[in-house]
């Protein structure tokens, strides 16, 4: 009972108190306040950094969404690096392939003097059995920035063949006979740097004992990269006083083995007014670097005619090897090249040829 009493005491204590908090025009209670240390106010943002001259801002375009415009990689520069750069290794291995075999095509364009001398002898089929001395030589003459030459071959109307590397087989089988006839004239030469094409236009006097003829002679050439061939096409224009107009045609399509072998597909057609007809010729041959003093060739061709109705028929195949080694310095040559024809005045029976020849042979670079 006690304890119930005193539970009621605390309660009217505690309304007491209550209503006198609630009371009008009572005192308010000031609640301590807690000391907050102020916040820090940071400073303002930089301005921005001015954007460089160059490259100004659009006045179109709002400066939120503005992208400078960054300049594009020369992808096409670096692509092109590397393709003129084998480009040029082609054209240097062609070069100096043509040079060091010195055939047709290497006293036809170049612009170099060249001076060729070559005492030959052929055994075996149609063979003269003794040494036959021929030449030409083709020298540029002083302020004319080599596009003027003076010219002297023996058989000028021989010459006039667009020949690359079936040279080795035409001089081994018809053209090695005493030279009856012999040339001299002027040749003006139009040349790209990068040896893409040819232009070549000379007239001259040929002697033949005390008979004399003119004669005219005009070439023209032009190389067309094709991924890792390349293609060249030439055409020779000739008028002879002897034996009339002619042409010749040439079609050579020429790949890089390595960096030492060339491979060459040759298609040549030479056409004689007075005869009315068409020489023709395929010639395959792989040329193989051994040394800096040795080179070899190896060569497959088929040789043939066609009449004026225009039948064509084979005259001869043609299997060959051909070693050419430098004897002495930069200029004397040895060849010798075995060669087995099939001939159309034999049946086509196999014939065994060996041509022996030396050669002296200068240009600039030798």
């Amino acid at each position: 009972m006690a304890s119930i009493l005193a539970s009621l005491a605390r309660v009217a204590v505690g309304a007491v108190l209550l209503a006198s908090l609630c009371a009008p025009g009572a005192e308010a209670v000031e609640l301590p306040q807690q000391q907050l240390s102020p916040m820090p106010v940071s400073a303002p943002p930089p301005a921005s950094a001015p954007l460089p001259a160059s490259a100004p801002m659009p006045a179109s375009a709002p400066a939120s969404t503005w992208i400078p415009t960054i300049p594009p990689l020369p992808v096409l520069n670096v692509m092109n690096e590397p393709r003129d750069y084998v480009a040029k290794h082609f054209v240097d291995l062609v070069t100096g392939i043509d040079r060091f075999f010195g055939n047709d095509r290497n006293y036809q364009e170049s612009n170099d003097s060249v001076l060729q001398l070559d005492l030959t002898r052929v055994m075996g089929y149609t063979g003269e059995h003794r040494f036959v001395l021929q030449g030409k030589a083709k020298v540029h003459l002083p302020q004319t920035e080599k596009s003027l030459h003076l010219l002297i071959e023996s058989d000028p109307d021989k010459n006039t063949a667009n020949a690359s590397n079936q040279v080795q087989v035409t001089q081994t089988t018809v053209n090695t006979t005493t030279p009856s006839s012999y040339g001299a004239g002027l040749r003006h030469e139009l040349k790209s740097a990068d040896d893409r094409w040819f232009l070549g236009t000379d007239g001259g006097v040929k002697l033949a004992g005390l008979n004399t003829s003119l004669f005219l002679r005009t070439r023209g050439s032009y190389a067309v990269p094709l991924d890792h061939w390349r293609m060249k096409a030439a055409e020779t224009v000739f008028w002879f006083n002897t034996t009339g107009v002619g042409e010749t045609t040439q079609l050579d399509f020429e790949r890089p083995i390595n960096d030492l072998n060339l491979f060459r597909a040759t298609t040549s057609a030479t056409w004689l007014n007075n005869r009315q007809s068409f020489d023709l010729r395929q010639d395959f041959g792989l040329f193989q670097t051994v040394d800096e003093r040795t080179a070899m060739l190896y060569q497959a061709s088929v040789i043939g005619v066609s009449d004026s109705s225009a039948q064509a028929h084979v005259t001869d195949y043609v299997l060959l090897m051909l070693y050419r080694h430098r004897l002495h310095r930069e200029w004397m040559y040895l060849e010798i090249s075995p060669q087995l024809h099939f001939p159309q005045a034999r049946n086509f029976m196999h014939s065994g040829m060996l041509s022996i020849r030396l050669e002296v042979l200068f240009d600039k670079s030798r």
